[in-house]
């Protein structure tokens, strides 16, 4: 059902759009059916959830975390993941850098921008983005771009809008902080119930988990 639900999603997909399986929750068992079935990249929310399925399953998973970012919890995942999606403050990406540095490792992240009418959701405000200028180098942190959440909503229009926003937050980085930096080309938004907006408005990495696996596990 797994390798089927792939297909049909994959299908769908653009050359130059990435699918992250969202596999929180999800037994070690349906990460290695999707596995199996052809996919690498797999996103997950909780440190020690995917601490523990990084020991058990494939090396060459691409492991991206994309839960809220808490600073004590990085060492859990540091050493091998490929990409921390939530990175909401100028303070977080300092305690990412701090963690790589630990492990002499370089690490992939996207600036989390709150593009949402929830205030459930974190992320940057466009202005504060001006502080990474003033930080010096990180030598173990590479900023690829930039993520967002639209607002749980049945309104397409606004979704659309959200995620068009969050497009033009990226180009204006592009154009300003980020001119000249090649690794600054990831847009990850859009989820299960919205992905096909997001892909039309620039995503370039979604995130989908119940349309690949099904319903959630609440076990947390």
């Amino acid at each position: 059902m797994i390798k089927e639900k792939l297909q049909e999603i994959r299908a769908t997909l653009p050359s130059q759009v990435r699918l992250i399986a969202v596999s929180k929750t999800k037994p070690v068992e349906m990460l290695q059916e999707a596995y199996d079935a052809g996919q690498r990249l797999f996103g997950e929310n909780y440190a020690t959830e995917l601490r523990d399925k990084h020991a058990v399953l494939p090396d060459d998973i691409e492991w991206h975390f994309i839960g809220h970012l808490q600073p004590k919890q990085l060492k859990y995942y540091i050493p091998f993941v490929k990409m921390i999606h939530g990175v909401d403050s100028v303070e977080h990406l300092e305690a990412v850098e701090h963690a790589a540095a630990k492990v002499d490792r370089r690490v992939d992240v996207l600036l989390q921008f709150h593009i949402a009418q929830e205030e459930t959701k974190f992320g940057f405000a466009l202005g504060e983005v001006a502080q990474l200028s003033a930080m010096p180098p990180m030598e173990h942190v590479r900023v690829c771009g930039v993520m967002g959440m639209a607002t749980q909503t049945d309104d397409q229009h606004q979704v659309r809008e959200e995620f068009r926003h969050l497009k033009q937050i990226f180009d204006q980085l592009k154009a300003t902080t980020f001119a000249g930096h090649p690794e600054f080309c990831e847009i990850s938004m859009g989820m299960s119930g919205d992905y096909p907006i997001a892909i039309e408005e620039g995503a370039t990495l979604i995130r989908l988990g119940s349309s690949i696996f099904g319903a959630r596990y609440y076990q947390h």
